[in-house]
């Protein structure tokens, strides 16, 4: 793979296939991080077509092409890790076992052979399996979850529920509840009841963004750490193209800030997930998942 795929050009558009120009690859060989598109929407409660949510991110990766050193790194990531994007995971329409039996197998391939994986949903349903396979390899895992809503709900018929991840993770083992944080949350949660540390939107609009990190490393330690980040996290108004969007959210520049605040964490497994490009207005919502992340990549690539 060329370290031109990433080089600023005239051309920063031209066959984009993979996200950031990387090249389609599914040789273990090619690259230490792999990016996965899981086109998946069966699990919405609300507006549905995330399924179109990798494509529009890899397209709106484009725009984030032409900066040799992203601002304000002082490094190139790709000069740190090599980079290849795997692909989307195929599966029936219709059918959510062929999909997770699909998440198990390839992720399962990556994650023993050491890869890190960037994955890209897709509903919120996906992390579940995700969550699943990254166990398997790393044992019970810390999360940080970015999102409005904790989806930790218990519904009746809620197996297939992009708000019900939550709820069963814990329950079959695969996180661990007391080294689990929320951040950004904004809809009905009983926090007596609540499993999970939560910094509230409102709590996390006022907050330094140093004061959130340091929550959020408090919470989760050196442990395995697995990394979540529901686009409607960010306020509609930097993130209107998802099924759920709730007013009262993070800015983008406060959610970058967070996650520069990362580095050093153990994380194992990230996501980006519920980007609806069918609501979206002039790709601002694919463009932000797009370089949240981006900035997870340079958060991997500064521990190394």
């Amino acid at each position: 793979m060329s370290d031109s795929s990433f080089t600023h050009s005239h051309s920063m558009h031209a066959n984009l296939f993979g996200y950031m120009g990387a090249a389609l690859s599914r040789n273990l060989d090619d690259a230490d991080v792999f990016i996965v598109g899981l086109p998946y929407d069966l699990a919405t409660t609300g507006r549905a077509g995330t399924r179109s949510g990798p494509t529009a991110i890899r397209q709106a990766s484009g725009n984030l092409r032409w900066e040799e050193n992203r601002w304000p790194w002082d490094f190139s990531a790709f000069d740190r890790i090599r980079l290849a994007d795997y692909g989307d995971l195929e599966f029936p329409a219709g059918n959510h076992e062929v999909l997770f039996s699909q998440i198990e197998q390839h992720y399962e391939q990556l994650l023993t052979a050491g890869k890190s994986v960037l994955s890209f949903g897709g509903d919120h349903f996906v992390t579940l399996p995700l969550l699943r396979a990254h166990c398997k390899v790393h044992g019970k895992l810390a999360m940080i979850h970015f999102d409005a809503h904790t989806d930790t709900y218990e519904e009746e018929g809620s197996t297939y529920n992009h708000g019900s991840m939550f709820y069963h993770a814990p329950r079959e083992g695969i996180i661990d509840p007391d080294k689990t944080i929320q951040v950004g949350i904004r809809t009905e949660y009983t926090e007596r009841k609540h499993q999970f540390e939560v910094i509230n939107a409102a709590k996390a609009n006022d907050l330094s963004a140093e004061q959130i990190i340091d929550q959020i490393r408090t919470r989760v330690g050196d442990n395995p750490c697995y990394l979540t980040f529901d686009i409607d996290c960010l306020d509609p108004a930097y993130a209107p193209g998802t099924g759920t969007p709730v007013v009262g959210g993070l800015t983008t520049d406060r959610a970058l800030k967070i996650l520069r605040g990362l580095v050093g964490i153990n994380l194992i497994g990230m996501d980006v997930v519920e980007v609806a490009p069918s609501y979206d207005h002039a790709e601002i919502t694919a463009l932000a998942a797009a370089t949240l992340g981006l900035e997870m990549l340079y958060v991997l690539a500064a521990g190394r």
